[in-house]
């Protein structure tokens, strides 16, 4: 069906591939990790309808993400996102062949502060590095930090956290 005269299509999410193998090749591995070295992210528009999505999916369907009445007589002024849409961020801001999406990576703890709520139609940026590296009981742990700002350079979340790494 063809759209009306003067309408534009709904906007679509981007599409996320599924096939974390798929860039494995170009990814890197443990010992190209240096500790202090930026990370390569990409900006990503929060849309309404990704922040929806997400909620469904994990089951969170508080009014302050949905019904633009509520959330406008909440503290917030406005729909928001839930803290956890870190998740669907980190995944949004990173590029396939980022070492964060590894195949066999294992998380071994995680620590999220919550400075401000991400809103729909922000655009998000993503800081991140590797912090440390280091070998225990065989095994291969990468430090890392992420914090993600909105458009303004406000904080909305920043993370610091430990993988064990494939080898």
């Amino acid at each position: 069906m063809s759209q009306p005269t003067g309408t534009t299509a709904p906007a679509r999410e981007p599409s996320f591939e599924t096939d974390f193998w798929k860039d494995a090749a170009a990814r890197k591995t443990w010992d190209d990790l240096v500790p202090g070295e930026p990370r390569r992210t990409l900006p990503y528009r929060l849309t309404l309808e990704a922040i929806h999505g997400y909620c469904r999916a994990v089951g969170d369907m508080h009014p302050l993400y949905f019904d633009e009445d509520y959330a406008r007589r909440s503290p917030y002024g406005g729909l928001i996102a839930p803290p956890s849409i870190h998740i669907l961020l980190m995944f949004s801001c990173t590029p396939p062949d980022d070492w964060m999406r590894s195949p066999g990576t294992i998380n071994a703890g995680q620590c999220w502060t919550y400075h401000r709520p991400a809103r729909p139609g922000d655009l998000i940026r993503l800081e991140a590095r590797c912090l440390d590296k280091f070998i225990r009981k065989d095994r291969l742990f990468a430090v890392h930090d992420n914090v993600f700002f909105n458009e303004r350079d406000e904080v909305i979340c920043a993370g610091r956290g430990q993988t064990i790494r494939p080898m």
